[in-house]
C-alpha cells in the first residue's frame, strides 16, 4: 500500500492516511476482505505515531469501510454498492465545488467550465 503523507497543506496526517486508504477502497484497489497493515506496521512504514494510524483506522471503521478485530487485524468491509456510489458522488461534488470556486475567481464562465468538463470526461 503506497501512502504519501505531507506536512504542508494543513491537513492532519491521520486524515491524509484515512483519505488515501478510503480512496483505495472506493476505487476497488482494496477489495472486501483484504487485510490492512497492522497499525504498528503502518506507523513504522510511514514513520508516524501508532496513535496517528489508530486514529486513521477509527475514522475508516466509523465510516463502515473497514472492520477491526482484536488479535486478527483490520480488513476491508463488505461494501454496499449504493453506499459506495453515494460516497463517490459526495467526493465528486466536493471537487466540482472547488473547481467552480477557482473558475469564478479566474473569470471562467459556466459555458467554458462545462466545455472543460466535457473534454475531460470524454478524454
Amino acid at each position: 500500500m503506497n501512502i504519501i503523507i505531507t506536512n504542508s497543506g494543513g491537513v492532519p496526517i491521520y486524515e491524509q492516511i484515512a483519505s488515501q486508504i478510503k480512496g483505495l477502497i472506493l476505487s476497488g484497489e482494496l477489495k472486501e476482505g483484504d487485510p490492512l497493515p497492522s497499525m504498528r506496521a503502518l506507523a513504522q512504514d510511514l514513520r508516524v505515531s501508532i496513535i496517528t494510524t489508530k486514529r486513521s483506522y477509527e475514522i475508516l471503521e466509523t465510516e463502515g469501510l473497514i472492520e477491526s478485530y482484536t488479535g486478527r487485524g483490520s480488513f476491508v468491509s463488505a461494501q454496499n454498492p449504493e453506499l459506495l456510489r453515494e460516497q463517490n458522488l459526495r467526493s465528486i461534488e466536493e471537487k466540482l465545488a472547488e473547481a467552480i470556486e477557482i473558475a469564478k475567481r479566474s473569470g471562467v464562465d459556466r459555458a467554458e467550465l462545462t466545455e472543460i468538463l466535457g473534454m475531460l470526461y470524454d478524454g
